[in-house]
């Protein structure tokens, strides 16, 4: 704090002696005229351009720029005798003034004698007991109070259309029927907990955070909450998946129709703040087929709309923290053919494994043998 405080003091010295150099060197300058008066009238008068009253100024009176353009500037009444006495007169002093401000410069024990000097003025001007009393209220003391949310399990429900339950397990085994709009149906369903967030991923490449808790217990015979309505989604926007990403640790998979897929890293949905929507949550570059929560690895079945197949591990694909990545061919498409659905493997009525498994990506699959098209009425767990 010496050495800092030593060296505040050098530069505000040095800050004034450069300030009075200034100033002695103008008076200096207009010291000259004070010689002949008349002269500097008459060289001011009768200069034909404004632009050369400096320079005849400085051959006149042989000073410089900056004291001729000062002298210039004084306004005519003050050409006079006693107004340019007055500023000669300060010249003495200007050089009484330097010569102290060097000597302080070179003396430390004179910087050392200033810090004590002001620290003395600063003791005696503030120091005095505290005026004010500072209370502490114990209740602030204390850390804020945690919500309580009650954590039971429950099973989600997502219908095509948009509609959103929360059923706790004992009101799913008194009423396992669901209740739908005409022209709409089941999306998917998953089992959760009541502390658990949620993710929204929408057709218009966004994903909306909720909280399970916000959400009142339902029944099976009721619609739902309308999600677009409850989450605000912007006008014709629509709820194509929803997940619970629990810790965020784990990788989401975006399946896409041209083929492609993207595995994205949970993390980069986590938000620090209350932010409840997020843009870029997926590529946009072809219409998504299917969103994949991906806790461990698993081998997954990809199927196209012309009846191939083709099964690879996740592994295969690197979480990518980017999350509107476009990602990696995976499975090779036929003209007009797309990719038509996507289930893990063990969701599929697949026997012959190793028909479809892929070495690498992409690949093109192979043709569904009739045992293996057979259909079973199972749900992607995710």
């Amino acid at each position: 704090w010496s050495a800092w405080r030593r060296e505040c003091v050098r530069n505000r010295v040095f800050s004034d002696l450069e300030k009075r150099r200034a100033k002695l060197h103008l008076l200096r300058g207009l010291g000259k005229i004070l010689l002949d008066i008349d002269k500097a009238i008459a060289i001011i008068r009768e200069t034909e351009e404004e632009r050369d009253v400096v320079p005849n100024l400085m051959i006149g009176f042989g000073i410089d720029e900056l004291q001729a353009d000062y002298i210039a500037e004084i306004k005519l009444r003050n050409i006079n005798k006693e107004y340019i006495l007055k500023r000669t007169a300060e010249t003495r002093a200007l050089e009484e003034e330097i010569a102290d401000l060097k000597d302080i410069l070179a003396k430390p024990d004179r910087v050392r004698d200033i810090i004590i000097a002001e620290l003395e003025y600063d003791e005696k001007k503030y120091g005095y007991s505290r005026r004010t009393e500072i209370i502490y209220d114990a209740a602030d003391d204390l850390p804020p109070e945690e919500e309580i949310v009650e954590d039971y399990p429950i099973h989600v429900f997502l219908s095509r259309g948009g509609y959103f339950k929360k059923i706790t397990p004992l009101s799913l085994r008194m009423n396992a029927e669901q209740k739908y709009k005409e022209d709409d149906g089941p999306r998917l369903a998953f089992p959760s907990s009541n502390r658990s967030d949620l993710l929204v991923f929408t057709d218009r490449q966004q994903v909306y955070k909720a909280r399970l808790r916000d959400f009142e217990d339902a029944k099976a015979s009721a619609l739902g909450t309308f999600l677009p309505s409850f989450l605000q989604m912007d006008d014709g926007e629509s709820a194509v998946c929803v997940l619970d990403p629990g810790d965020y640790s784990g990788s989401v998979m975006f399946f896409f129709e041209n083929g492609k897929a993207a595995r994205v890293s949970l993390a980069s949905y986590a938000t620090k703040t209350n932010r409840k929507k997020l843009t870029g949550a997926y590529s946009d570059k072809s219409p998504l087929v299917e969103v994949v929560r991906l806790a461990e690895e698993r081998e997954i079945a990809l199927f196209s709309s012309d009846g191939r197949a083709l099964v690879f591990p996740t592994s295969f694909l690197a979480p990518k923290p980017t999350r509107n990545t476009q990602g990696i061919q995976a499975i090779t498409l036929r003209r007009n053919t797309k990719l038509s659905s996507v289930k893990f493997l063990e969701d599929t009525s697949i026997s012959n494994r190793s028909r479809y498994l892929a070495r690498s990506l992409p690949a093109a699959g192979a043709k569904l043998d009739n045992a293996d098209a057979e259909q079973k009425q199972l749900e992607l767990e995710l």
